[in-house]
């Protein structure tokens, strides 16, 4: 998963991929007209993966990270918003 932006910070805890702050899913996606996480899933039980997540797609076209659909920030850190995942990353294009 070379080149992929790392998610340096996970602000939610409620997340199934989320141990002590950070994301332990292999990649994650983040969504469409909105930039949520498309890979939360609250859950209370948490992964045993030691490897820290990756952006793996971002469907947001309007973000200034986003280049051909990827994410071409240094790292990303999500949090919380209503009631599911935010990239709080997200800078919409000037």
């Amino acid at each position: 998963m070379d080149g992929m932006p790392p998610v340096t910070k996970c602000e939610v805890e409620n997340c199934f991929y989320n141990r002590d702050l950070q994301c332990h899913a292999p990649a994650i996606n983040v969504g469409g007209e909105h930039p949520n996480c498309d890979t939360f899933i609250p859950m209370g039980n948490h992964i045993g993966r030691q490897g820290t997540g990756t952006v793996g797609a971002c469907h947001v076209s309007q973000c200034e990270y986003n280049a051909d659909l990827t994410c071409v920030a240094n790292g990303i850190v999500v949090t919380h918003h209503a009631d599911h995942a935010d990239c709080e990353t997200y800078e919409p294009r000037g």
